[in-house]
Parts: structure tokens; C-alpha cells; sequence
């Protein structure tokens, strides 16, 4: 991973009290994109196959995948390389810090794509109010935040969430692929690994798009919800097994 030229690492134990921000935060269009393009994160970015659609798709923008699992960005930062891609960074690190890489305003959209549910602990779901108030320090007033989720657990959870809080939602579907709505074009554009494997498998894809309007206090979602059942099935399992 050293050897790539766009990829960043520094996790939680390097960022000491006396340097809480990294010194890309505040930097990114003049010190590495040279641009002054929008900046797009996609958080727990995995293989990196979304971000470097993303970056394939709209040269317009910056896109920065995000992970702390560095086997599998390798993939990701690789393709960007051999492609030539010069809107594509990678930052390996502890999303819990990042607030630390960025500063005030700089991201104007964040993408969530098929994040683990975290449905024992709420505070490390990365749609939760926890997590809410890290990307409002970093994220524009009125950015975006995107979710694709196979899980109904964590849609469920995101729906109360952005009910409690009235974040303003721009879209929402429980089904993507079956929903027509011309919105959804771009959300439907790009499939990674995960996605499709839950659509072989005869699972439908939930989407979700939000303001992230700037607030000062927060409600946590209390409701009982159903845990997903599906996750201790084999790749074998379809919708049709039950």
C-alpha cells in the first residue's frame, strides 16, 4: 500500500493528542487533486470498486475511498493506478476519526455502501447519530449522504433516524431495481461485489438520500427492530429457501 502514490494511512493509535488533524485536512483539491472540484467520500469502501466507478463516471468530482482494511483497498487503489485516474485518492483509517482528515465544509457528499448493519451496537453504525454529528464537522451544510443497504435492519434504523432528526429525504426505496423513478439513475449505475451477490440471492436493495442539514442536538433512535436473519445463510441462500 505504501507504494501508491494516491493512497493515505494513518490509523486512530497515529493520531496522538498533540496531532488531532492530519495534514491533508483542509488540503485535498490544492495538495493532491489540484482541482477545486467537489470531494465525494465513500466510507467503508472495501475493494474500492464504488469509488472508482464513482471517479470513472463523474470526472467532475473527487471521489475518496475510505477503509481501515488495507488487503482489500489494495484492489481499488491498483485499478485507479492502471487507469490513470487522477480524481481517486484512498485514505486507510479508523472512520471513527474522520473528522481528522478533512476540514469544515470540504466534503460535499458522502456514499455508504453495504456497511456492516452493526445491529448489536448503535454507535457503530455508520448511519447513527454518533456518526451524524463526526461528517456534520467535515461534510458542506445541505451535502448529501447516500445509503445502499441489503440489510432491512439498518434501513429501518436510518428511516427512524432521519425521522427523529428531520433530516430533509430526497429519496427512499426499498426496492431499487424495481423502482422507476427516474432519481434512482445514477443510484442504480454502479453494483459492487457485495450488491450483487445479495441480488443473485434474491434480495432487494434499499436506498436512501438525505440532506445533512447542520443541527446542534440529536435524538438516537429507541424503537425495537428486527434483526436481519438472512446474514447466517450460506451464498446458496435465496429469498425463494424460505
Amino acid at each position: 500500500m505504501e507504494t501508491f502514490s494516491n493512497v493515505f494511512q494513518c490509523g486512530a493509535r497515529e493520531m496522538l493528542p498533540s496531532n488531532q488533524i492530519h495534514p491533508m485536512a483542509g488540503h485535498w483539491r490544492d495538495s493532491y487533486f489540484h482541482n477545486n472540484n467537489p470531494i465525494v467520500l465513500e466510507l467503508g469502501c472495501g475493494r474500492g470498486e464504488y469509488t472508482v466507478g464513482l471517479a470513472k463516471r463523474y470526472p467532475e468530482k473527487n471521489f475518496i475511498g475510505i477503509d481501515i482494511k488495507g488487503a482489500r483497498m489494495w484492489a481499488g487503489a491498483k485499478e485507479a493506478e492502471l487507469s490513470g485516474l487522477k480524481n481517486v485518492a484512498f485514505l486507510r483509517t479508523n472512520i471513527e476519526i474522520i473528522s481528522s482528515f478533512f476540514a469544515k465544509d470540504e466534503v460535499d457528499e458522502i456514499w455508504i455502501t453495504f456497511c456492516d448493519p452493526q445491529m448489536k451496537k448503535a454507535t457503530k453504525r455508520l448511519t447513527s447519530t454518533y456518526f451524524m454529528q463526526r461528517y456534520q464537522q467535515i461534510v458542506r451544510p445541505e451535502g448529501l449522504i447516500h445509503l445502499k443497504t441489503d440489510s432491512p435492519f439498518l434501513y429501518t434504523y436510518t428511516c427512524e433516524m432521519l425521522r427523529l432528526n428531520a433530516y430533509p429525504v430526497l429519496c427512499n426505496t426499498v426496492d431499487l431495481y424495481a423502482d422507476e423513478t427516474d432519481s434512482l439513475v445514477d443510484a442504480k449505475a454502479l453494483q459492487t461485489h457485495y450488491e450483487k451477490q445479495w441480488l443473485d440471492r434474491g434480495l432487494s436493495i434499499k436506498y436512501l438520500q438525505w440532506q445533512l442539514t447542520p443541527k446542534s442536538q440529536w435524538e438516537e433512535p429507541t424503537i425495537e427492530i428486527e434483526h436481519d436473519s438472512y446474514r447466517s445463510y450460506g451464498r446458496n441462500y435465496s429469498s425463494s429457501s424460505l
